[in-house]
């Protein structure tokens, strides 16, 4: 995914839901703790081989995964 060099769908890893590269970290995870009201640097702290630019791409590519819903694109 050449757009979102950061998350990756492998279906060995979490049955092949979008993780950060490397990781078994969902995006679904960070979005809901971020969600929840912890922050950036919080979630860095629990995860540590996490980088600021994970937690960005993280949200940017769950913007785009609503826009392409929302107007029918093909995401995968």
């Amino acid at each position: 995914m050449e757009q979102f060099p950061r998350i990756s769908h492998d279906m060995r890893i979490m049955g092949g839901k979008a993780c950060i590269a490397g990781t078994r970290v969902t995006v679904s995870v960070i979005l809901t703790q971020l969600s929840e009201g912890i922050t950036i640097e919080d979630i860095i702290s629990d995860y540590p081989y996490l980088k600021r630019e994970d937690i960005i791409q993280a949200l940017q590519y769950a913007a785009w995964s609503v826009q392409a819903l929302e107007t029918g694109i093909e995401t995968a």
